[in-house]
């Protein structure tokens, strides 16, 4: 396998980080940078300085160069295009009255295009409002509509756990998640609980997903009925990582604690309890936006 030299660089138009080939260049975290991008060059920070990986992919766009003072002007210059742009296009939509919230304006280095990002609830006519927007800044215009999940990431807040939402801090790329990923660990199936500030499932349920798979690999699914050493009764709860299994035995009032070896499950086609219809509606509709959103790539 092939090695490289490679600097772990975050481009400063999408937040987007991955490798670049760094070569010989002395870089160190925090330096501005120039590098390869689909677009020409753009221009992005050293987050890891550069360390030689085994790498499968034989080509890499590369660091360029450090960044000059005049790449620094540019830049700069690039970012006070892009407030300036913020504040006409939202000026735009409103005197248009146009049912959309604009997020996050990107302009391109080299001041071929202006990307604006916006979410709305349903699709939106904004032809006239590209032709305002074309018309002051002489460019090629784009507008992309995005989903919750995007636009939580751009905004920013507070999840559920006190502290700053995974998205806005660090995942690139949201994956799908399921009701089976807050089931497998034991969770409440309430949306308030499992959902996030942008009214998803929560991100953090897929983390953890596999080990909780591997742990509850020979332990009977909780609803199921069981013979345990003091009767008949209903599992009603796991600990995966503690292997214990908690079963109500039949006209107890109180739950009994047994390892995996010490049950026997009755019948193994008896549902699972325990979610209300309601919830279970709004569950199902939260999984299904949820996979709609990722199967466009967001």
């Amino acid at each position: 396998m092939p090695t490289k030299r490679v600097a772990f660089v975050r481009l400063d138009i999408n937040d987007r980080a991955s490798f670049y080939d760094a070569h010989e260049l002395d870089l160190s975290a925090g330096d501005a940078v120039m590098v390869e991008h689909d677009i020409g060059m753009e221009s992005g920070r050293v987050v890891i300085p550069p360390l030689v990986l085994d790498l499968r992919q034989e080509t890499l766009p590369r660091v360029i160069r450090e960044a000059t003072k005049e790449d620094l002007r540019r830049i700069e210059a690039t970012r006070q295009k892009e407030k300036e742009a913020f504040a006409f296009a939202k000026e735009r939509i409103k005197a248009r009255e146009l049912p959309m919230k604009l997020l996050k304006v990107e302009a391109w280095l080299d001041g071929s295009k202006i990307l604006f990002y916006f979410w709305a609830e349903n699709r939106v006519d904004f032809r006239e409002l590209v032709k305002d927007l074309a018309r002051r800044f002489r460019t090629r215009i784009e507008l992309r509509q995005i989903g919750v999940r995007d636009a939580s990431r751009i905004i920013g807040g507070i999840g559920p756990c006190g502290m700053m939402t995974c998205c806005s801090r660090w995942i690139r790329q949201f994956e799908s998640i399921s009701i089976k990923m807050a089931k497998d660990q034991s969770l409440a199936l309430n949306p308030s609980k499992v959902s996030g500030i942008c009214g998803r499932l929560l991100c953090c349920l897929g983390y953890e997903v596999e080990q909780y798979e591997e742990a509850l690999r020979g332990l009977p699914p909780v609803g199921k009925r069981v013979v345990t050493p003091r009767g008949e009764g209903r599992v009603v709860r796991l600990n995966a990582y503690l292997q214990k299994v908690y079963v109500m035995i039949d006209g107890e009032t109180q739950e009994h604690e047994f390892a995996p070896g010490e049950i026997k499950v009755l019948d193994a086609s008896e549902s699972e309890p325990g979610m209300v219809e309601g919830d279970e509606e709004e569950l199902k509709k939260m999984e299904k936006e949820d996979e709609a959103e990722t199967g466009k790539g967001q």
